[in-house]
C-alpha cells in the first residue's frame, strides 16, 4: 500500500516528520523543547537563527527508514535540501535524523539536538554542506559527537547518480560494487561458503552446528550485476524497497579486493542511513546475527580511528 507523500514546506522552511507512534499518536518527545523550538502557528521556530520547521505527522509513516523519505517528496517544484526525522532515538533522547534530500538523497546524518537550529540554518543557506555532516560524523553515526572518528571514513563522492531498486529480500543482501578482480570475488565467495544456484552464500548444511559467536556463517543474497558498478554507501538506503526488507546490506568494493581479511563495507540503514562499518568478510555473520537479535547496535562494529577493533583482539 503506497504511503502518504509529504507536504510541501515553504521554500525556505524545512519539514520536521514524525516516525515514531504509539497507539496512533505521535511521539514528538522533548526534541522541540530540547533544539530550542517555539510555536509560531503550524511552525516550529529554532533559537535566534530563525528556521522554521513545518511539523508533519501521520500514522502510516511510523517507523518510517530515513532512506525511504526521497521517494514521499511531492512531485515537481523545488526540493528542500534536507528533512528532520523524529524518531524513536530522538523520542529518548538521541539527535534527530537530518536527511539528505539533493545531494545523495536518503543518506542520513544524526545531530545534537541542541544544535539543531545552527547545523539547519547553515545547511539552508550554503554555508554546510551535506557532504559536510557525513565526514564530519563519530563512530555513533552523529555530526561532530563525542565518540571516535571512524577508522574507515564514510565516503562522500559518487560517480553515478542513477542505479536500479535492490531487490526486495528479508535476509541480508551482498553486493558486488567492484569489478576489476574477478578471481577476488570468487575466493570471496568461496571463504563465504559459496555460492548456490538460488544466488545465496551461507554455510554448508554438513558444517559444524555451534560455530564461533566471533566467525558466525552468514546467509546472504548475492547481487552480482554491474549495475551496481560504482555504487557507493551513502547511495544504498534510498535503493532498498520499502516494507518487508532487508536489515542489512554489505558491499564488496574496491577495498574487499586490496585489504587484508577481504573486508565487507556494511552500511547503516536505520540508525544513520548510510553510515558504515567496515569488517572483515568472516566477521559480518556475527554482524548480521547481532544486529537481528538486537544484541549489538551498529556502532559497536564501527572501527575507531587508532583504535584496535574488539574483533581483532
Amino acid at each position: 500500500m503506497p504511503l502518504p507523500r509529504l507536504p510541501r514546506p515553504a521554500p525556505a522552511d524545512a519539514l520536521l516528520v514524525c516516525t515514531w507512534y504509539e497507539d496512533g499518536e505521535a511521539q514528538w518527545g522533548e526534541l522541540p523543547a530540547v533544539a530550542g523550538g517555539r510555536r509560531d502557528g503550524d511552525l516550529v521556530v529554532l533559537g535566534s537563527g530563525g528556521v522554521r520547521l513545518r511539523p508533519a505527522e501521520d500514522p502510516a509513516w511510523d517507523d518510517l527508514r530515513g532512506g525511504s523519505v526521497p521517494a514521499l517528496l511531492p512531485a515537481g517544484g523545488p526540493v528542500p535540501p534536507v528533512a528532520v526525522l523524529a524518531d524513536l532515538p530522538a523520542r529518548y533522547g538521541g539527535g534527530p535524523l537530518l536527511v539528505d534530500l539533493t545531494a545523495t538523497p536518503g543518506r542520513g546524518a544524526r545531530v545534537p539536538a541542541a544544535r539543531l537550529g545552527e547545523i539547519l540554518a547553515a545547511l539552508l543557506d550554503a554555508t554546510l554542506t551535506f557532504d559536510d555532516l557525513v565526514r564530519g560524523l563519530d563512530t555513533s553515526g552523529v555530526y561532530q559527537g563525542g565518540s571516535d572518528r571512524p577508522a574507515f571514513p564514510t565516503p562522500t563522492a559518487v560517480t553515478r547518480r542513477s542505479f536500479p531498486e535492490l531487490p526486495s529480500a528479508s535476509a541480508s543482501l551482498l553486493v558486488r560494487t567492484a569489478y576489476d578482480d574477478e578471481a577476488g570475488w570468487r575466493a570471496l565467495l568461496d571463504e563465504l561458503g559459496g555460492i548456490d544456484e538460488g544466488g545465496w552464500i551461507g554455510p554448508d548444511p554438513d558444517a559444524d552446528d555451534h560455530p564461533e559467536a566471533d566467525d558466525y556463517p552468514w546467509e546472504a543474497v548475492v547481487v552480482d550485476d554491474p549495475v551496481y558498478a560504482g555504487l557507493q554507501p551513502g547511495q544504498v538506503p534510498a535503493l532498498v524497497p520499502r516494507g518487508e526488507h532487508t536489515t542489512m546490506v554489505a558491499l564488496a568494493d574496491t577495498g574487499t579486493f586490496t585489504r587484508p581479511g577481504r573486508p565487507l563495507t556494511v552500511v547503516d540503514l536505520y540508525d544513520t542511513p548510510g553510515h558504515t562499518a567496515v569488517l572483515p568478510c568472516r566477521r559480518v555473520g556475527s554482524m548480521a546475527c547481532n544486529l537481528d537479535l538486537g544484541n549489538m547496535d551498529f556502532r559497536d562494529f564501527v572501527a575507531a580511528e587508532g583504535v584496535r577493533p574488539w574483533w581483532e583482539e
